[in-house]
């Protein structure tokens, strides 16, 4: 018999983290006894806020969740598991076109670290449709995000605006 795994890694650039993320999250702290959130680089994104201020901020939002920790890591997330002993990676899954993607990066990640597996969960169905990428569009453009985001993630984007407007 092998050993349950207590211990996942979940990775993302988290740019803002979004209610679809701490969906994932959520449901995989059902699964895992400990998730470490894992700021990675954002690869051809431009991100709004630098890897430290989304590290704070995930921190901030996810400090009444046992069992979490958020750390950046600036290389190949294999080289994280590996490095730390985990075999486990969360990954969400929104709609079928994330699929093709997800599934090349697993592929690629399994050839790196064939200890490691991942997992995919499909995010809440009233969640389904919201990105970092939309939160932020929608934010931009006047749009009430408040149905997609923590208060404290509302609360940074506004100040960021503010202070680059």
């Amino acid at each position: 018999m092998t050993q349950r795994v207590k211990k996942a890694i979940y990775p993302g650039s988290f740019d803002p983290i979004t209610n679809g993320h701490l969906d994932i999250l959520d449901r995989s702290l059902q699964l895992f006894s400990e998730i470490v959130i894992v700021v990675a680089g954002t690869g051809h994104k431009s991100p709004l806020f630098t890897p430290d201020e989304r590290v704070d901020l995930i921190r901030e939002v996810t400090s009444s969740r046992k069992g979490v920790s958020v750390e950046r890591w600036p290389g190949l997330i294999m080289d994280y598991a590996r490095e730390n002993g985990i075999s486990a990676v969360i990954r969400g899954l929104r709609a079928a076109s994330d699929f093709e993607y997800e599934f090349m990066m697993a592929s690629m990640n399994k050839q790196l670290n064939p200890n490691a597996e991942t997992l995919f969960m499909m995010t809440g169905q009233n969640l389904f449709f919201v990105s970092s990428t939309m939160i932020k569009e929608l934010f931009r453009y006047g749009g009430d995000i408040s149905h997609y985001v923590p208060p404290e993630v509302a609360r940074r984007l506004l100040e960021k605006v503010q202070v680059n407007p």
